[in-house]
């Protein structure tokens, strides 16, 4: 993993975006490296987050398992999230004649959940910075900037992919997070205690 990389992306994407975006464009690295460089070690991190806040703060009265279970949640809502949300980017392209692959579609998702994601990290870790998810949405400025470079859609289309696609980022996050919930839950509960 490439601590340089992660820190200076973040710091582009989120003070710079169409700069960034620029880089991103003409670097042309393949998914892989943007998966293990930026999104997975950011996602490692919120699940630490998590683990910490409901061993520390949260769940004090409950077994170490279910903090342990907690971070293991995040490990798998997380990527689950942005590779359906890229998915779903890909296809809703396509119906719109914007043709977006697979590769483009999860660049675009990824860098986009920076800032969700880094306001996880700190939202899991004190519950009670919750509002700070609302920063969060400096993420859909990202996603508009990185569809103009990556994508250059017409006006009228740009609008209807940001609102599609960030329904199916919030729809996905809301289903995958109440089932990883119930069954972190019934495993802890009905198995393990």
């Amino acid at each position: 993993m490439d601590f340089k990389f992660l820190s200076h992306r973040i710091r582009n994407i989120i003070l710079n975006p169409v700069r960034a975006w620029e880089a991103i464009c003409s670097e042309n690295r393949p998914i892989r490296d943007v998966r293990d460089s930026f999104f997975f070690p950011l996602v490692t991190l919120v699940a630490v987050s998590a683990f910490l806040g409901s061993l520390l703060f949260t769940n004090t009265e409950l077994s170490w398992v279910y903090n342990v279970l907690t971070g293991i949640k995040y490990l798998i809502l997380l990527p689950v999230v942005i590779y359906v949300t890229s998915l779903a980017c890909r296809e809703i392209t396509k119906r719109l004649d914007l043709n977006c692959d697979f590769v483009s579609s999860f660049k675009i998702i990824a860098y986009s959940s920076g800032p969700f994601l880094l306001c996880q990290i700190l939202s899991r870790l004190f519950e009670s910075f919750i509002f700070v998810n609302i920063l969060a949405l400096y993420g859909l400025y990202i996603f508009w900037t990185g569809i103009e470079k990556m994508l250059d859609p017409p006006e009228q289309r740009k609008l209807l992919l940001m609102i599609a696609t960030t329904a199916v980022y919030i729809l996905t996050f809301v289903v995958a997070n109440w089932l990883l919930s119930k069954i972190v839950d019934g495993l802890y509960f009905s198995i393990l205690t």
